[in-house]
């Protein structure tokens, strides 16, 4: 090595997409809420259908994903807060813009569920409206859950891990 050859330093380290998790996880429980709040107000006593055999339809869900556990409100809630306590702890290693993305929908959607059971007055069930009529009811944080499990999934596949 000569004197006039720069030295040699280590690449940069990718950090944590904080901004855009943030970002991402607020619109989701921003839209999730307002939806929701809107269905309780305009779905009580009627049915509004959208296409084929899509329907917008009040159903409160005190249990997990398919209505299992429906006696176990309770323990879901104390479980899902644990959840998203873990899953804002695992994100500081997030650093890819798809993980980071998965991640905050996840989170986002644990939220405006979780949202749902602690500060709405439904003893503490989830509201749903989004009806298919071939599948379970579902929500915008359900939406929001898929979908960032499968950018999660995809990012695995994509993206490179850091030390």
């Amino acid at each position: 090595m000569t004197g006039s050859e720069p030295p040699v330093t280590a690449p940069p380290r990718a950090t944590p997409r904080y901004g855009l998790m943030a970002a991402v996880a607020a619109v989701v429980i921003a839209v999730d809420q307002a939806t929701k709040s809107w269905a309780v107000a305009n779905l009580r006593d009627r049915e509004v259908h959208l296409f084929w055999t899509f329907e917008l339809d009040l159903a409160l869900n005190p249990g997990l994903a398919f209505s299992q556990g429906t006696g176990l409100t309770g323990l879901i809630t104390v479980v899902g807060v644990v959840l998203v306590a873990g899953l804002v702890w695992w994100s500081r290693g997030v650093t890819g813009p798809l993980m980071a993305t998965g991640t905050a929908l996840l989170l986002g959607g644990a939220c405006g569920n979780l949202s749902d059971r602690l500060f709405r007055d439904h003893g503490g069930a989830v509201v749903d409206f989004i009806d298919p009529q071939w599948w379970p009811v579902f929500n915008v944080a359900d939406i929001a859950v898929f979908c960032g499990a499968g950018l999660l999934i995809l990012s695995s596949l994509r993206e490179p891990t850091t030390p």
